[in-house]
């Protein structure tokens, strides 16, 4: 039996940490609520009082990976050159 992992939208965690920031309900509540792990709301709402929201968004991991793509670029003319 394969089933499938769910992808979950940058929107999405962000509203479910928010939630479970704002303490109106328990994580388990949120959790049962979005049919989520209490586990995985958990964690969402670490990230997010550490990183914010740029944490879930993928244009900011896929920029971070161009980025790192120039640099070794870079990098390796630079070592041609000497």
């Amino acid at each position: 039996m394969n089933t499938t992992r769910r992808r979950f939208s940058a929107e999405f965690k962000f509203q479910v940490a928010l939630d479970a920031l704002q303490g109106m309900q328990t994580i388990n509540e949120i959790a049962s609520q979005n049919e989520v792990h209490p586990t995985q709301v958990k964690q969402w709402k670490k990230q997010l009082q550490d990183d914010g929201a740029e944490v879930f968004s993928e244009k900011a991991a896929k920029e971070q990976q161009a980025q790192a793509e120039v640099e070794a670029t870079l990098y390796e003319q630079i070592g041609r050159l000497k």
